[in-house]
């Protein structure tokens, strides 16, 4: 008990602190336009969440250098959830202390992250765009605020099981997923819906746990393919564990195995692939990809952008474009101007919602990875996609 609240003490000890350090940044009329980010740039989750939040400090630096929203500069206030959900639900409280006339929030790209922050948020009358997450229950969890600015795990492992059964030719599937993660339940079992409905067989679905997946990886039954839904800082052990194994079948998986540049360190990453937001190589011939990539590289030198970097400068473009739009940093406005988009252009495609729906509709981009490359596969648009549940 004694320790319990001393950690508690700890706790508040460290909102209070961050309240002080940012200090009064609500924004008058006069003042800067401010919106809040959490991201988790310590822990299990800073491969996702660092690129993002440097694309999001990127848009926000072009967006003064044009000069602002209504003549005014933008703020970005940004805290560390450092991936423990507590965390984030203090010092997303303690965002609001500090800076009380936010616009509103972006951030994170995991579910049970989002989850921790984005109630918080809707409490304070303001939206929460993810710039990351993946789960299309999301909005039904945190009605009327939350806005996703990626796809739902469900139009990914959509466009995941229609090129398996279609291009690759897989008619039967082993399902690893990682037995920890909401993220990874939902994506594996939406995968395993459509990949049934083209006629596919899954052989078998089994969950691992994230420090040790040979023993899940040792049952699994020979397949055409491999479905593994993982978190980032599992591909590491996941993939070889695989072929240690010797399955030797393809393996692929959702945008929790988009690395990046880290993929050059795991071994036996032959006939490897995974859905995500878009390809961000050199040699993308997309115009908006190659802008991207050269504001990157000024503002990072050094750095090379992934579809995580890409997402968070596309949720900072997207809610400041709801802003302006609103006419003024006023929440309810914002939130409204937000909802009413409909063909707004981003690195990671065009992103709108739909009356009633605050997920866009958008496509799928699949990579492959060979000996630690990466390259385009195939960008697709599934033709039918499982429900959320």
């Amino acid at each position: 008990m004694r320790q319990a609240i001393g950690e508690a003490v700890l706790r508040m000890v460290a909102v209070l602190a961050l309240a002080a350090m940012l200090g009064p940044a609500a924004a008058g009329e006069d003042g800067p336009v401010v919106i809040g980010a959490v991201y988790n740039l310590t822990g299990g989750q800073k491969k996702l969440d660092v690129p993002s939040s440097e694309g999001a400090r990127l848009a926000v630096q072009r967006a003064n250098a044009a000069g602002g929203l209504f003549g005014r500069t933008v703020e970005m206030v940004e805290v560390d959830g450092e991936t423990r959900p507590e965390v984030i639900a203090e010092r997303t409280t303690a965002l609001f202390e500090g800076a009380p006339g936010l616009a509103g929030v972006i951030g994170l790209s995991d579910t049970d992250m989002v989850l921790a922050a984005a109630p918080v948020v809707a409490g304070q009358g303001r939206v929460f765009l993810t710039s990351g997450a993946t789960s299309p229950l999301l909005p039904r969890q945190v009605p009327d605020y939350l806005f996703l600015a990626a796809f739902g795990d469900n139009v990914q492992a959509a466009a995941g099981a229609e090129w398996a059964f279609e291009s690759l030719g897989a008619r039967s599937a082993a399902v690893l997923y990682s037995g920890a993660s909401t993220y990874a339940r939902l994506l594996q079992g939406y995968f395993a819906d459509r990949f049934a409905a083209l006629g596919g067989k899954v052989l078998a679905v089994a969950a691992y746990d994230p420090g040790d997946p040979a023993a899940a990886v040792a049952a699994l039954p020979p397949a055409d393919l491999i479905y593994l839904a993982a978190l980032p800082d599992e591909v590491a052990e996941a993939v070889p564990a695989l072929r240690r194994a010797g399955i030797e079948a393809p393996i692929l998986g959702g945008d929790g195995l988009d690395i990046g540049g880290a993929w050059a360190a795991v071994p036996e990453t032959r006939a490897v692939y995974f859905t995500t937001h878009a390809y961000l190589g050199p040699d993308s011939p997309d115009p908006a990809v190659i802008r991207f990539r050269e504001e990157y590289a000024d503002a990072y030198p050094g750095r090379e952008p992934d579809a995580f970097a890409a997402l968070g400068y596309d949720a900072a473009r997207l809610l400041l474009a709801a802003i302006e739009t609103a006419g003024s940093p006023e929440p309810e406005a914002v939130r409204a101007a937000l909802a009413a988009t409909r063909d707004f252009a981003g690195v990671t495609g065009t992103i709108g919602y739909a009356p009633g729906s605050r997920i866009p509709a958008k496509s799928v981009a699949i990579i492959g990875v060979d000996s630690g490359r990466q390259s385009f596969v195939a960008s697709i648009l599934p033709r039918e996609i499982p429900q959320p549940e």
